[in-house]
C-alpha cells in the first residue's frame, strides 16, 4: 500500500506518525507547500523508526505531486487551521481553493486513490471534493463524525468514570460547533444505555460539551487540535487499508438516506477495502431527525458559498 497525507503541519504529521506507527503502508508520503517543511518531518519521523520498531518509508516532498503517484489512499489536511474564535465556516474562502487545488493534482497522478478529507469546514470540503473530482461517491470520506464521537466518548467517560474504549456512541450531523448532533439517547457503556447512569442535567452537559469540543481546545491551544484529529484520520486509513468494515461516524454523499439529498454529512457508515461501503440506517426519534435536518439546512448554506467563489 502506498499511502499520502498532503499538508504536514501538526494534524498531517500527526495522522502520518500514527500510520507509520501501525504499518499501514510500505511507502508514505508527507506533502506540503512549504519549502523543506515535509522533509524534515519525514526525516523526523524516520528516525524514530529504529526505536519504535516500524519499516514504513516515509518521504516528505515540497509540492512535487508526481511521489504521491499510485497513492491507494490519500488524506487532505491542507488548509489553514483554526484561530481563537473563528469558527470552522470562516475558514471556507480559502480553504475551498486549496483543497480543489489538491484534489486535481491528486488524481493527475493517482485516479484510483479514495481520499479522506480533514481539512475544515469539514462538511463542504468533502461535498466540494466529491463535486470537483467526479469520483464515485463511496471514494469520497469526510473524517469529522469520527473525531467528533471520539470526543463525545471522551465527555461521557468523564462523567461515568469509565474506559472510553467500553463506550459505543456517535455524534451525526454536521462538523461544527452548532451543527453535530451527539446521540446520548444511543449511546451505551458495555450494551447498557448510559442513560441509566447520568442525570438528564448530565447528558446534556455532555452534549454542550462535545459540541464545543474543538473551541474549546482551539481557545486553550491558540491553535486546531492534533493528536485526536490526527488518530481519527488514520483510523479511517487503517479500516481501508486492512479492510476492516469497522462502523464509524463519517461525512458521507447523502442521496435519499436521512431525508437528505446532495449534500455531505455525518452518519454512520461500514468503511473497508473501497471506502465507505454502506451507509447504516438509525431508528432516529422525531427530535433527532428534526435536528439533523436543521444541521443539514446550515450545511446546505454553507456549500452555497462556494457557488460565489
Amino acid at each position: 500500500m502506498k499511502i499520502t497525507v498532503v499538508g504536514a503541519g501538526a494534524v498531517g504529521a500527526t495522522c502520518a506518525d500514527n500510520i507509520a506507527r501501525k504499518e499501514l503502508a510500505s511507502e508514505l508520503i508527507l506533502l506540503d507547500i512549504k519549502e523543506g517543511f515535509a522533509e524534515g518531518k519525514a526525516q523526523d519521523m524516520m528516525q524514530t523508526a529504529a526505536l519504535l520498531g516500524f519499516d514504513t518509508r516515509i518521504i516528505g516532498s515540497t509540492n512535487d505531486y508526481t511521489k504521491t503517484a499510485n497513492s491507494d489512499v490519500v488524506v487532505i489536511t491542507s488548509g489553514l487551521p483554526r484561530k481563537p474564535g473563528m469558527t470552522r465556516e470562516e475558514l471556507i474562502g480559502t480553504n475551498a481553493g486549496i483543497v480543489k487545488g489538491v484534489c486535481e493534482n491528486i488524481l493527475k497522478h493517482s485516479p484510483n486513490a479514495i481520499i479522506i478529507v480533514i481539512s475544515n469546514p469539514m462538511d463542504t470540503m468533502t461535498y466540494l471534493a466529491l463535486q470537483s473530482t467526479g469520483l464515485p461517491k463511496n471514494r469520497i470520506i469526510g473524517m469529522g463524525g469520527t473525531l467528533d464521537s471520539a470526543r463525545f466518548k471522551y465527555q461521557l467517560s468523564a462523567h461515568l468514570n469509565c474506559s472510553p474504549a467500553d463506550l459505543n456512541a456517535i455524534v451525526v450531523g454536521g462538523h461544527g460547533d452548532t451543527t453535530m448532533i451527539p446521540l446520548v439517547k444511543h449511546a451505551t457503556w458495555n450494551s447498557i444505555p448510559v442513560t441509566k447512569f447520568l442525570s438528564e442535567e448530565q447528558q446534556q452537559q455532555v452534549i454542550n460539551d462535545t459540541m464545543v469540543g474543538g473551541a474549546t481546545l482551539t481557545k486553550l491551544l491558540g491553535t486546531s487540535a492534533w493528536y485526536a484529529p490526527g488518530a481519527a484520520g488514520a483510523a479511517l486509513v487503517e479500516s481501508i487499508v486492512r479492510d476492516e468494515n469497522k462502523l464509524f461516524t463519517c461525512c458521507v454523499s447523502l442521496n435519499g438516506e436521512y431525508g437528505q439529498k446532495d449534500i455531505c454529512l455525518g452518519v454512520p457508515v461500514v468503511i473497508g477495502k473501497n471506502g465507505w461501503e454502506k451507509i447504516v440506517d438509525m431508528d432516529l426519534s422525531a427530535d433527532e431527525q428534526a435536528a439533523f435536518n436543521k444541521s443539514a439546512d446550515a450545511v446546505r448554506s454553507m456549500n452555497d458559498v462556494l457557488k460565489t467563489l
